[in-house]
Formats: structure tokens, C-alpha cells, sequence
């Protein structure tokens, strides 16, 4: 592939950083946004800047015109993150929806779905969950119990979610559910799109060990779920899925925004005085190429897309080196700064106060979207074509 910009992606760039220099908010401060904010904090902030973003046409860049997207193309799409990334700047406020949820509808949704979801999801109008995990099927997703009985035209839910993140505030949910029970594992499970303000539904916050709580427990109880609310066939839910967690896997690993953490990296460096360490800054400096290659790794994924497939097995090679690399960051970090690491505080002339509650959250990388020892036997058996262990 040329990675060479075009003139045209040259004077698309330029539009971009023309319009986020002229629109970001004048008091946007990329370490509070991130770590000195609530969860529900975080996501009014997000809100607001959606809004802004979605009247600039800079949502869902690459969505059909149709939906109320750009119809721009994928290289676009890549250029508009990279100039967020550059300035630090979060996406709008329901990603899981455009990159996820969407995506997944325009492949296997019908006419009608698509008109229903896609522009709300688009303007987030209603903001969209996952509920996959279960406190006993997490990494093994095929083992879920949640059961959705067919009565009538609509399928009556019972079971249990964990660590939906974003439940608590979400519109919508993407549900795995068993309408087979007796089927094989991967067969005889459904696909199903839950109004999370359905009477039976009960949503229970987890507070993690950083004080925030986005994570959470999704009950189900008899909860009465529209059949047109299904998506694709009846008990072949698993095909769907994975359509998703492929999405997933890209996004995962790919967006990391490691350009924000080298720099805070070599401040953190620098206010101890270890940044003239030959040490130090060769391992600045070797993270650095890891997030090149960790970049230019996710462009052969942007290739599938571009040539009109589906997102294949490399995003588990994005999401497993890319969610490692930052874990071994914040990890470095923390033990360059020593005992400066427990201040919490990005006051002047302390050092970055961040990086203790980075290390807290970075693991949560690897564990998110399919753990690392699941992209491991992912990238074995379907890219390297080993035997199953």
C-alpha cells in the first residue's frame, strides 16, 4: 500500500484541522477529560462535543448519505482520527453505536431497522450498550444462559450481563441471548436490539478500583423484546456477533491514542530529571517504534475494508499488541516516577498525576473485547493455522 496522502487526503486534512482548531471547546484539558472527570461528567462533556461535531458533519464520516452520514471514504475517516488523536480530542458521545452498532446493521439489519436506528445512533439521539459477558461465559461468550423465549411476536428475556459498560446511561442494548437451548454452543443463540427502558430491566453500577463506574450489571426479568427487534435469523445470532467483535478488535487496538501518552511519558521523564538517562530515553524510544508498528499494523486492516471485506482476524493482532504496549507503558511510568506517582495532581511544577490511575485502568485494554489470551489462540489458529490447544 502507498502511504503516500493523495493531494485530495492533503486538502481533507487540512479541512479537518482547519475546523477543530476553530471549534474545540477553549477549556478542554485532555488530562482532566480523562482522569479527573466522573464517568457521568465524561459523558455530558461528550454530549455537548457530539453535538458540535454532528452539526460539522464529522460523525460517522463514511456512513451512506442516507443515514445522515458523509458518504467520505475510509481514508477519510482515518485522517479525521488521526488530526482527534493529534489534538488529544475524544470521538462524540455514543462510539460503541457508530462504530459497532451501526456498522453491524448495515450489514445484516433490515430496511427497516436501518431506518429506524442508524440516524439516532448517528446524532446520539440514543445511546447504545453491549450485552454480551455473563458472570459465567466472559472470554468463552458461547457458554451465555440469558435465555429469549419465543411467545408470540415477541421474545421474553431472562439472565444476567456483566460489564456493560455504559449501561447505566444507555437508550439501547445489543443483546446475546439463547432461543435454543438445547442447540450446539455457537448455534442457537439470537441477535436481538433491547429498549434498555423496558419494564424487567435492572441496572446495577460496579465501581472499579480508580472510584469511577462505568462498568455494570444488567438484569434481565421477563423483559418482552419486539421480534422485529432481531437481527438476522433466528438462532444463527452467533454469525452477527462476531460481525461486531470484529469491529470491536479493530477499534481496540487501533485507537489507543499513544501520541498523547509519549508525550506525557517524556514530561514525566523530564520532571524527575531522567530524561538525559540513555536508559530512559531509549526506552521512550523503543515504545515509540511500538506505537508506530502498532499503527502501520492497523493499516493492513484498513486494507480489508478498503477493498469492501469484512474486518478479519488482524484486528485481534491490533487489539492484542496495542492494548499490551499501553498496559507496559503506564507500567514503566509509574515505576520511572517512584513515589511521585502516588500525586494526584496536574498542578504546576508537579509531576503528571495521572499515570498511577493509567496503570490502574490500562489493564482493563486487555481485558475488554476479548482478553489477550483469546486474541492469542485468535491469531494462532486463524492467522498462523495452528492446531487448537
Amino acid at each position: 500500500m502507498d502511504f503516500r496522502p493523495s493531494p485530495e487526503e492533503e486538502t481533507f486534512r487540512k479541512e479537518v484541522s482547519d475546523w477543530l482548531d476553530a471549534h474545540v471547546p477553549a477549556d478542554f484539558d485532555p488530562e482532566r477529560f480523562e482522569f479527573g472527570m466522573t464517568a457521568d461528567e465524561r459523558l455530558d462533556w461528550q454530549l455537548a462535543w457530539h453535538r458540535t461535531l454532528h452539526a460539522g458533519g464529522w460523525v460517522g464520516l463514511h456512513w451512506p448519505r442516507e443515514y445522515g452520514g458523509r458518504g467520505a471514504s475510509l481514508m477519510e475517516q482515518v485522517i479525521f482520527r488521526e488530526e482527534l488523536a493529534r489534538r488529544r480530542l475524544p470521538p462524540g458521545a455514543n462510539m460503541l453505536g457508530i462504530l459497532l452498532v451501526g456498522p453491524t446493521l448495515m450489514h445484516w439489519g433490515t430496511d427497516a431497522q436501518k431506518r429506524r436506528y442508524l440516524p439516532k445512533i448517528l446524532s446520539a439521539e440514543e445511546i447504545w450498550c453491549q450485552g454480551y459477558s455473563e458472570p459465567g461465559a466472559g472470554s468463552d461468550l458461547a457458554s451465555l444462559q440469558t435465555r429469549a423465549v419465543e411467545d408470540g411476536d415477541v421474545f421474553v428475556v431472562n439472565g444476567q450481563k456483566v460489564w456493560t459498560s455504559g449501561a447505566a446511561r444507555a437508550d439501547w442494548c445489543i443483546l446475546l441471548a439463547r432461543t435454543e437451548p438445547n442447540a450446539p454452543r455457537h448455534q442457537g443463540i439470537s441477535y436481538l436490539l433491547v429498549d434498555m427502558r423496558t419494564p424487567g430491566i435492572t441496572v446495577r453500577p460496579l465501581v472499579q478500583m480508580t472510584g469511577n463506574a462505568g462498568f455494570n450489571e444488567v438484569f434481565f426479568e421477563d423483559v418482552r423484546v419486539p421480534r422485529a427487534n432481531l437481527v438476522g435469523e433466528k438462532s444463527r445470532g452467533w454469525d452477527v456477533a462476531i460481525t461486531t467483535l470484529m469491529f470491536e478488535r479493530a477499534g481496540l487496538g487501533t485507537d489507543l491514542r499513544f501520541e498523547g501518552v509519549l508525550e506525557s511519558l517524556v514530561a514525566a521523564a523530564r520532571h524527575v530529571g531522567r530524561l538525559g538517562d540513555p536508559v530512559v530515553r531509549q526506552q521512550i524510544a523503543q515504545f515509540r517504534m511500538e506505537a508506530a508498528a502498532v499503527r502501520y499494523g492497523g493499516w493492513r486492516q484498513l486494507t480489508r475494508r478498503l477493498r469492501g471485506q469484512q474486518p478479519g482476524p488482524e484486528g485481534s493482532l491490533a487489539k492484542l499488541v496495542g492494548s499490551e504496549l499501553n498496559l507496559r507503558i503506564a507500567q514503566w511510568a509509574v515505576g520511572l516516577l517512584g513515589a511521585h506517582a502516588q500525586i494526584a495532581t496536574n498542578e504546576a511544577g508537579e509531576p503528571p498525576g495521572h499515570w498511577l490511575a493509567r496503570e490502574l485502568m490500562a489493564r482493563a485494554h486487555t481485558i475488554a473485547g476479548g482478553t489477550s489470551e483469546i486474541q492469542r489462540n485468535i491469531i494462532a489458529e486463524r492467522v498462523l493455522g495452528l492446531p487448537r490447544s
